[in-house]
């Protein structure tokens, strides 16, 4: 068994929650330490989408001072 066969997954399109890779990778988000992480996949992306968004609109991400 390799070490992605004991993360977690969130299958988008159905919802599941799965260790292992399974489903269709298209539709599949992770891998996660946890079942309960997997199960807030979606959250937890989208928390980090806000704080990127946060770290833009700050300005901190100048790439014309390079």
């Amino acid at each position: 068994m390799s070490d992605t066969d004991n993360q977690w997954y969130f299958d988008l399109a159905t919802g599941v929650v799965s260790q292992g890779k399974a489903g269709n990778w298209t539709d599949r988000m992770g891998p996660y330490a946890t079942k309960a992480e997997a199960r807030d996949a979606l959250a937890l992306a989208a928390e980090r989408t806000r704080q990127a968004d946060e770290y833009d609109e700050a300005g901190k991400d100048d790439y014309d001072k390079a």
